[in-house]
């Protein structure tokens, strides 16, 4: 049985058991402050866990996308060490919302392993919930019960709290859970040693396969445990572990699930999967970290620097380095995989097909660059080499992190270079600087979040802001946020017309006013499906009454400026094809940021086409289209275009400026007509990353002013140009007579450089044969300083040159020897230059024959001369 058959039996069992089958959400996570990534299959139905939205269905199933690479659930470093971890996986997963519970659950689990499946019973095991004392947890019983008239009494374990009571998260619900193992080992193997003491003991061939986890308990801020008024339950199948299982594979990676990634990346290395455990680790990271790289892109997650794009970054790093060091990969390779993973994933998650080219243009263009940073980083290495020396063959700690942390090289790969160059690594230095960044980062995110105050039980938030700027509204529940720097409030109302932020849109501000008071809303913000209002201070009456009012005229600027951004999205397409789309917006009241796929840069007569077309539909003043609740399959016969990376239901709403132009699948705010826009004026073009372009516009009142700032920069250019009609004419004749000036004073200064050659060859101290000339002297620039350096070479023989120079108010040295010193006297010019460097308090380095150094302190210049006659002697007399 393939991998797709697999997958689909899966599908195709619970919805014969009555279950709605959806497809997977997004990887990348965009409107919970808890996750940057699904790492779970229950992820993205935590809000029908908490309560916060009634589930559209009692029961669901699917296939998810999962990422585990930060936080809580972090199994990136035994990626391609062992046989079952990954960093992207999928999760089978079945649901019930208040349905059925553990007998189905159980019974059923059963079934499709061992009937549909058919795996041998008496190769799985199965665990309950042992209960825990400290929590006042009973043994779960029931389970027990019910796995009995399954499965013989000596092949149910118990599990301890760690691994039979499962929990989202530092609170929120859980409850316990019940595993099903299964024993992938031989025959012989089994006979030697019983299979239930390896359960839940990191045994590569005895590995858990599926969770029901049965939520009974709702876990609170100070620890203690709750009664959910609904018992639910959630289940999670690794599919690529099912996949070994069904398909009597010992690793995850010899299944169809990866085999044809493994053999395209072996044929490339042009080596042999199998024969070498550091090329075959090599290649099994890089067909598992393929796999995360090329869905988060196509989900809406670049690389970057930050939060969710830095991990994404690391782990394509981490594939490059492992190409890099042991399969010789000196060109982007990694982005050739992306069109393997497309065609194997096409009928399940076409969205990668769908985005192929621009996925691996982004992949190779991060490849390029991390290969640049590599050399910039080996670079540093050799620079640093003598100092690591005198340090007893060892880099130490600061600089191994430093490695890391700027130029991207992990501990084990400044390890190996270290090893070629007869050196060690502090990596108990490493260790220490690690953690203290650790520390830095923990101290600038630590939050502490109290328990939600509930004020008026199962009530939920509706949203009024498309048609109204005041409403009605009581709380509904509210917590407190305590950071380092500030405290705040979460309030949740049964009714608001604020917009929460999504979808690029900020949230809005405004204030909540009741009979006795009024408070400030300092934005609001969506925490999966709960609005939130923040504010610096409780209402005194909880219970009141009040009137929520937003900032219209902020939300006035704010709809101006969405509605532009979808009158460019059509304009873009229309001046530079059917291939944009948009990758990310920024909409706020002063200001519309773009980015958008597109692999050069926009020039300026397109530029000028697009603001033209957008202004003539501002001018059209179109009125707004806006169909709310519309079936997702009908607005898309309708071509209304979806965002990739974004997480639909199964109703949109959908906003449309002439449905010939403009027609998008949106939850924002938006103007009545696009008459109202006023005007529209791009100020920016630019490059994001690769593939990705940015621009900015402005609208109404904020355009006008931008457009009159231009002209009266224009006017004052004018004035001092002294012309009032052909301003380009002047400034390229003041262009003009700045070259030719320019060319004067260089010429200038090269006669100035020959005759203080001159004068310097008539400074020579002879040393025992050796022509040593050390003075102060002054040029204009570095390449000036370069420039002497080697015409001194070509006069003076046997040569010892230090010139020490202070140019742009920096202190500089450079060393030159004659060839024949660095030959037969073993002298040499780095060396000498970084003894020297200590007197302006700064290093540096270079060739043998040549270096320069640079520093803090020019008030040491003076004294460079004078040392360097006293370091020559020291070397002649060595």
């Amino acid at each position: 049985m393939n991998s797709a058959e697999i997958r689909q039996k899966f599908l195709d069992f619970f919805a014969s058991k009555q279950h709605q089958i959806v497809p997977s959400a997004p990887i990348v996570v965009k409107d919970d402050p808890t996750l940057m990534f699904i790492n779970s299959g229950m992820a993205p139905f935590k809000d029908y866990f908490l309560g916060n939205k009634p589930a559209p269905y009692k029961r669901i199933a699917d296939t998810q996308k999962c990422l585990r690479v930060s936080g809580k659930h972090n199994d990136l470093e035994e990626v391609g060490y062992d046989t079952y971890h990954h960093t992207m996986f999928e999760m089978l997963g079945n649901w019930s919302f208040g349905d059925y519970f553990k007998k189905e659950a159980l019974e059923w689990s059963w079934e499709l392993l061992t009937e549909v499946y058919k795996l041998p019973k008496d190769r799985l095991y199965v665990s309950v919930f042992q209960g825990d004392a400290s929590e006042n947890l009973e043994m779960d019983q029931d389970a027990f019960n019910i796995w009995k008239t399954m499965i013989a009494e000596d092949r149910i374990l118990m599990g301890n709290k760690k691994d039979n009571f499962w929990e989202m998260g530092d609170t929120g619900p859980c409850g316990p859970c019940s595993e099903i193992h299964v024993d992938l080992r031989t025959d012989e193997e089994r006979v030697q040693v019983d299979g239930k003491s390896l359960v839940n003991n990191d045994h590569p061939q005895v590995v858990e396969i599926w969770n029901n986890v049965f939520m009974e308990f709702n876990r609170l801020a100070d620890g203690s445990l709750v009664k959910l008024p609904a018992q639910h339950v959630d289940t999670g199948m690794g599919f690529e572990r099912l996949c070994m299982a069904i398909q009597g594979k010992r690793s995850n990676y010899d299944t169809d699930v990866f085999q044809p990634l493994i053999q395209f990346v072996a044929k490339e290395a042009g080596v042999v999967y199998g024969e070498n455990e550091k090329t075959d680790i090599a290649i099994r990271v890089i067909s598992d970290h393929i796999r995360a790289i090329a869905f988060t892109i196509a989900d809406g997650q670049l690389p970057s620097n930050n939060k969710a794009g830095y991990v994404i970054r690391r782990i394509l790093r981490r594939a490059v380095r492992y190409g890099f060091t042991f399969l010789d990969f000196k060109k982007p390779f990694l982005y050739k995989l992306a069109a393997v993973l497309a065609d194997q994933m096409e009928t399940v998650f076409p969205e990668l097909k769908q985005q192929l080219s621009f996925v691996q243009r982004v992949i190779e263009e991060e490849e390029n660059a991390f290969l640049r940073t590599l050399e910039n980083g080996l670079k540093r290495l050799d620079a640093l080499e003598a100092k690591f020396k005198e340090n007893n063959n060892t880099i130490d700690g600061k600089t191994a992190f430093e490695l890391y942390d700027t130029f991207g090289f992990p501990l084990d790969l400044t390890a190996l270079i270290a090893r070629e160059k007869s050196l060690t690594v502090d990596e108990a230095g490493f260790g220490v600087e690690m953690e203290q960044q650790k520390n830095r980062s923990r101290n600038a995110s630590a939050s502490e979040q109290s328990d939600w105050v509930i004020v008026q039980p199962d009530v939920t938030t509706e949203f009024v802001g498309y048609d109204c700027n005041v409403s009605d509204s009581h709380i509904v529940r509210y917590r407190q946020v305590k950071t380092k720097t500030k405290s705040e409030y979460h309030i949740v109302l049964d009714r608001t017309p604020f917009y929460a932020e999504s979808g690029g849109q900020v949230g809005d501000t405004g204030y909540l006013v009741s009979d006795s008071e009024q408070i400030e809303v300092l934005d609001t913000k969506k925490e999966n499906d709960l609005i939130l209002h923040i504010a610096a201070k409780l209402p005194q009456n909880i219970e009141a009454a009040f009137r929520s009012e937003i900032d219209f005229e902020r939300r006035n600027y704010i709809r101006k400026n969405h509605s532009a951004t979808h009158l460019l999205h059509a304009a873009l397409r229309k001046v530079l094809g059917e291939h944009v789309q948009q990758k990310g917006s920024l909409v706020n009241e002063k200001v519309l940021r773009f980015d958008f796929s597109h692999f050069a840069k926009v020039e300026d007569a397109q530029i000028r086409e697009i603001e033209h077309i957008v202004n003539e539909r501002v001018r059209q003043s179109i009125p707004l289209e806006e169909q709310r609740n519309v079936p997702i399959a009908q607005a898309k016969e309708m071509g209304a275009t979806a965002l990739f990376g974004e997480k639909y239901g199964e109703y949109v709403r959908v906003i449309a400026f002439d449905r010939e132009h403009s027609v998008e699948l949106c939850g924002g705010t938006h103007v009545y007509n696009t008459g109202e826009i006023g005007y529209f004026k791009i100020v920016s073009e630019s490059s994001v990353a690769a593939g990705v372009r940015r621009i900015e516009a402005v609208t109404a009142k904020i355009a006008e002013d931008f457009v009159q700032a231009q002209l009266d920069e224009l006017h004052a250019v004018r004035e001092v140009l002294n012309t009032q009609s052909n301003v380009s004419g002047a400034v390229q004749k003041l262009q003009d007579d700045n070259k030719a000036l320019q060319k004067q004073l260089e010429q200038f200064e090269l006669k100035q450089l020959s005759g203080l050659k001159d004068t310097l060859a008539q400074k020579v101290h002879q040393l025992n044969g050796v022509n040593l000339v050390a003075e102060q002297v002054e040029v204009s620039n570095a390449d000036h300083l370069k420039k002497l350096a080697f015409d001194m070479r070509q006069v003076v023989d046997n040569l010892i040159l230090v010139l020490a120079a202070e140019i742009d108010g920096k202190p500089q040295i450079a060393v030159m020897l004659s060839d024949n010193l660095v030959a037969e006297k073993n002298m040499n010019a780095s060396q000498m230059v970084r003894e020297l460097a200590k007197e302006i308090k700064g290093g540096g380095g270079g060739q043998p024959f040549y270096a320069t150094a640079g520093g803090k302190d020019s008030s040491g210049l003076q004294a460079v001369p004078g040392k360097a006659v006293e370091l020559v002697k020291s070397i002649i007399n060595g």
